[in-house]
């Protein structure tokens, strides 16, 4: 990202797109660190740990809202083009998928809160911790593919979200199976299937975030494109 910045002739304009991407470093970081936090509570079993993600979520959503207001001020001020207005426009998309994956992260405390007060197996959540250290690594992914402005991450995102979507569909037909076998536990069978769908949303908003970087740096929408159609088209630039 510094190469990028050093075609500008005002230093002011760097130091405030270098902020801008602090911020969303931060942000990442944060929301990164709940997804962790709220499957490890489950886990673990350790409901202090949940209720202090539910409260983690408020910092997300402000943060997101300074970076916004930070990009408007540029968009307002300095009327970027190009290259410059991608970045914004990119940073944008980035913190709202950021924010809705705080929002997963809580979601899945507020559930957890709610198991860990109802008896259970630890191996029923073998295939959730498998499932969230997945997510987690692909958020990880996105953020350093975002520091570094490499668009190959997104081909990896894509993968790794595929592979995600599988291991979600698996849940979901073993917990279907429980809840034939174990009929007094539906309710804590559903909460399970929930949090596993926020992890599966989470994995998701990763993945747009590599399409993020692909129109930040080559200004190509590559949207429902696969794997292999991503790699061909940034492997010709």
């Amino acid at each position: 990202m510094e190469e990028h910045f050093h075609q500008h002739i005002s230093r002011q304009f760097n130091q405030e797109l270098e902020s801008l991407r602090q911020d969303v470093m931060t942000m990442g970081g944060l929301a990164e660190q709940m997804v962790l936090d709220a499957v490890q509570a489950l886990i673990e079993g350790q409901s202090a740990v949940a209720e202090q993600v539910i409260e983690n979520d408020h910092e997300v959503n402000q943060l997101e809202k300074q970076i916004d207001q930070q990009c408007i001020q540029i968009l307002a001020r300095r009327q970027p083009t190009a290259s410059d207005l991608r970045l914004v426009m990119a940073i944008i998309k980035t913190v709202n998928d950021l924010e809705r994956v705080g929002d997963e992260a809580e979601q899945i405390a507020k559930m957890v809160v709610r198991l860990l007060s109802q008896d259970r197996p630890r191996s029923n959540y073998r295939e959730i911790e498998v499932m969230g250290g997945h997510v987690r690594a692909m958020i990880r992914d996105a953020l350093d593919g975002f520091a570094r402005m490499e668009t190959e991450v997104a081909v990896n995102l894509k993968r790794q979200d595929e592979k995600v979507d599988a291991e979600y569909e698996a849940i979901l037909r073993q917990y279907y199976s429980y809840l034939v076998e174990e009929p007094r536990n539906t309710s804590r069978i559903l909460d399970s299937i929930w949090i596993a769908r926020s992890l599966e949303r989470i994995g998701d908003h990763a993945k747009n975030i590599g399409e993020y970087i692909v129109y930040m740096v080559e200004g190509k929408d590559i949207r429902r494109a696969s794997a292999e159609e991503i790699e061909q088209s940034i492997s010709h630039n």
